[in-house]
C-alpha cells in the first residue's frame, strides 16, 4: 500500500489526529500534491502552537505557490519556535527564507 493511501485511511478513521494528518501531508508533498497537503498542514498548524515543522512546510508550500504574504507569518512564527527550541539548522534556513522575502537580515 502506498503512503498516501495508508495515511488517508488513518485520517479517515481519526480525522483529528494531527500526527496522521502530518504524515499524510508529507506523503502528498512528496507526490507534488501541494493543494491537498495544504489542508492537512493547516490542520497541524492550528492543532499545536509550538509545532515548528508544519509551519515551515506550509510556508514553503505557499512560497512555491507565489503566496508570499501568506507564507511570511508562518515562517516568522516558525523562526521564533526554532530560536526558542534551539533548532539551529531550521533557524538558519528560516532566516535565509525571510531575508529573501526582504523581511529580516540573515
Amino acid at each position: 500500500m502506498d503512503r498516501i493511501a495508508h495515511f488517508s485511511g488513518l485520517v479517515e478513521r481519526q480525522p483529528t489526529n494531527e500526527l496522521f494528518r502530518f504524515s499524510l501531508a508529507q506523503a502528498l508533498l512528496g507526490a507534488g500534491r501541494d493543494a491537498e497537503a495544504e489542508i492537512h498542514l493547516r490542520h497541524c498548524v492550528a492543532a499545536k502552537a509550538d509545532w515548528m515543522i508544519p509551519r515551515i512546510l506550509l510556508g514553503k508550500l505557499l512560497l512555491r505557490a507565489q503566496r508570499a504574504a501568506e507564507a511570511r507569518p508562518l515562517l516568522e512564527d516558525a523562526l521564533q519556535l526554532a530560536v526558542s527550541q534551539s533548532h539551529e539548522a531550521p533557524e538558519a534556513e528560516l532566516r535565509t527564507l525571510l531575508a529573501e522575502l526582504g523581511h529580516i537580515a540573515p
